[in-house]
């Protein structure tokens, strides 16, 4: 007499990988241009805070008493462009161009250059509209 062992049933995905995915999802989400408006604009303030670091560098600007956070690429590609901590300091002005946030209420914006210190910087230079 053959003994049969129980058989597990198939959900199609472990549950250890649908466990990540729940949990990454959000930080997912973040990443990419959905959460940006269409088109270009031009953001020009003095630096507060800089950080260079993942999952995106990031540049905190003063924009006449409104505090603007910009997204720039991962670090990796961010220095790549030539960006790095020697590059800027706050008090330093700073132009960004890139899309700001959807959500008109959220003083953010993911640049794809930004100039300072007469140096520009083109963190996706792909996305860089002409002109």
């Amino acid at each position: 007499m053959r003994s049969e062992m129980p058989r597990r049933a198939r959900t199609g995905a472990p549950p250890l990988f649908l466990a990540i995915l729940l949990l990454t999802a959000p930080a997912l989400a973040h990443h990419g241009w959905s959460w940006t408006e269409d088109g270009q604009f031009r953001l020009e303030g003095v630096i507060t805070d800089i950080y260079i670091g993942n999952p995106h560098a990031t540049l905190d600007v003063d924009v006449e008493g409104e505090v603007w956070r910009v997204e720039l690429a991962p670090p990796s590609r961010t220095i790549a462009a030539g960006f790095d901590e020697d590059a800027a300091a706050p008090g330093d002005t700073v132009v960004a161009i890139g899309n700001r946030s959807r959500d008109e209420g959220e003083r953010r914006m993911k640049a794809v250059r930004i100039i300072v210190n007469g140096n520009t910087y083109d963190v996706y230079p792909g996305r860089v509209a002409p002109g």
